[in-house]
């Protein structure tokens, strides 16, 4: 596969209709070398003599992006309230990796919240996947600002291994269950990891021993694209037959409002929405209502 042919391909999805009011708007962007950045719960940009024109700028071209699903993020004054309170996964999943000096890849990065995290952390290389120019111009904006170094590629799972390189850590965090063959995703992943390579994954869920999974026949939780929710031990089998050693139960948690909730930021319907208004435990259509399970998966030695 030429993933340079196919990068030159979709960098003309930027000049897409919906897209290119998006890419004005960060060129029109004033240049700022003294932006001081901290990657707490909030990734914080602050920018010192920022007038209050182009504050406002900055204003209305972050509002001209929305629906902001992962964050938060602060520039100066301008609160990003995103959908996803995404500290909350990040700072569940942080004791469980060490990234320092290592290649790590985020697949379905979105606008970059968790790939800014990682900074703090010292990776030799980051690099994001994620087939949106939506979200890719989110990442551009914000890193009009924070000027990191890191990979932002407009490549799917698919593509991973057959990068010009192996990872070390691959980040996969609420993609699987998009799949509609979520056993070659993983081999997909799997392949692009190093020897003791490590994968962090997470994905919806439902209780059981058993080892089967839910197959929604039109949508779950309102979302058209979800194929397969496994039970731990299905999600585990899936990851045996793609060729993990080692499977590392690390959290199983619901999905709650505190997590993921509607803010001016989305203009869309949130977790609350997609909730049986008289039982809260099933979504809109009866399945069980969002749970995940986080995991840690090894490519042998």
């Amino acid at each position: 596969m030429d993933l340079d042919v196919l990068r030159q391909e979709r960098r003309k999805w930027l000049t897409w209709k919906n897209i290119v009011p998006y890419q004005e708007a960060i060129q029109a962007l004033p240049e700022y070398n003294d932006a001081e950045v901290s990657f707490g719960d909030v990734v914080d940009i602050h920018i010192t003599n920022l007038s209050s024109e182009e504050a406002q700028q900055i204003r209305e071209t972050a509002l001209l992006m929305k629906p902001w699903r992962k964050g938060p993020f602060q520039i100066n004054e301008l609160f990003i309230d995103s959908e996803w309170q995404s500290q909350i996964k990040y700072n569940l999943l942080e004791p469980h990796f060490d990234l320092e000096g290592k290649v790590v890849g985020d697949i379905g990065c979105n606008n970059g919240y968790y790939l800014f995290r990682m900074l703090s952390q010292k990776p030799e290389k980051l690099i994001g996947f994620d087939p949106s120019a939506i979200y890719y111009s989110q990442f551009q904006f914000l890193d009009h600002f924070i000027k990191s170094d890191i990979v932002y590629e407009l490549l799917g799972v698919e593509h991973v291994e057959f990068y010009e390189h192996k990872f070390d850590t691959l980040f996969c965090l609420g993609v699987l269950y998009h799949r509609s063959d979520p056993v070659a995703m993983l081999k997909s992943l799997y392949k692009g990891l190093n020897k003791g390579g490590e994968l962090i994954l997470d994905t919806f869920m439902i209780d059981g021993e058993e080892e089967m999974c839910l197959t929604p026949r039109d949508r779950y939780s309102k979302i058209p694209n979800i194929y397969f929710v496994p039970t731990v031990n299905a999600l585990k089998n899936w990851c045996w037959r793609a060729g993990f050693e080692s499977i590392e139960v690390l959290e199983i948690m619901k999905t709650d409002l505190t997590e993921q909730r509607k803010t001016e930021w989305i203009d869309t319907q949130s977790l609350e929405d997609f909730l049986d208004p008289n039982d809260p435990e099933k979504t809109v259509e009866g399945y069980p209502a969002p749970k995940r399970v986080y995991i840690k998966a090894i490519k042998a030695v």
